[in-house]
């Protein structure tokens, strides 16, 4: 069980070639962090599992769970167990949160089945006290005048509630001061199983101090230029991305 990308290539709308040949397999209960600098792909790749219609896989396999997810929709891509965390999440005026996330769980349900009210707004409540937010939040608009703190806590909370396979969380830390960063990370924490694969894209070491990654990836050029446990989200820490300057010129 796992989310296996395979020599994945990938273009913008304009054809401009962003991922040149990316190859990631994150087993079900393992969390993968993929560091590099801006403009290195992490954000579009991010997007391509997710299925964003702006960027165009050209070659290579995106599987879950061992089926071929490459031709499905982002709808049908959710459905499968893909839940990708925005760096920059959108407003949806004129549409409150609980009825949003009722939705969302509403269309996975078989056809003629419903939400039970009760168990929905125990669950709601109980992840929102997790993530301490005002439970006034259920009847504001979907992001509409949050703060960055609580768009990302709002994020979080759609993504427990919805229950993925394979949780995508790109730069959710950007932007967040400490006390935001260690409540995003407690709620993704909670999330940790032996049936879940996440990967994490951050610039920053520190998420990585909440939120305990098995693999660390670095990431350069469109592709995945070097592997390894923890300690290496330390060591970038410490002495940056000059080791992709020296492999240049070399």
């Amino acid at each position: 069980m796992s989310l296996n990308i395979q020599d994945l290539h990938a273009t913008l709308e304009n054809g401009t070639e962003i991922l040149k040949g990316v190859t990631l397999e994150i087993p079900a209960g393992e969390i993968h962090a993929i560091m590099g600098p801006n403009g290195s792909g992490k954000s579009t790749l991010s997007k391509v599992i997710a299925g964003h219609e702006g960027y165009i896989p050209t070659s290579g396999s995106i599987t879950l769970d061992g089926v071929d997810i490459s031709d499905l929709s982002i709808d049908e891509r959710s459905r499968q167990g893909i839940f990708l965390a925005f760096q920059y999440p959108n407003e949806v005026p004129g549409v409150s949160n609980a009825n949003f996330i009722r939705a969302a769980l509403q269309a996975r349900l078989p056809k003629g089945e419903e939400i039970d009210a009760v168990a929905y707004y125990k669950n709601l409540y109980a992840q929102m006290d997790l993530l301490e937010m005002d439970r006034k939040f259920t009847a504001r608009a979907v992001n509409e005048g949050f703060s960055g703190g609580e768009k990302k806590r709002n994020e979080i909370l759609q993504m427990i509630m919805l229950d993925p396979r394979y949780c995508i969380l790109d730069e959710t830390d950007s932007g967040l001061d400490i006390d935001a960063l260690k409540i995003v990370a407690k709620g993704v924490n909670s999330m940790r199983s032996a049936d879940r694969g996440m990967l994490l894209i951050t610039h920053y070491q520190r998420l990585l101090d909440y939120i305990k990654p098995d693999y660390v990836h670095v990431m350069s050029e469109g592709r995945i230029v070097r592997s390894g446990g923890p300690e290496l989200a330390l060591e970038l820490e410490k002495d940056g991305y000059e080791f992709l300057k020296e492999a240049a010129t070399a």
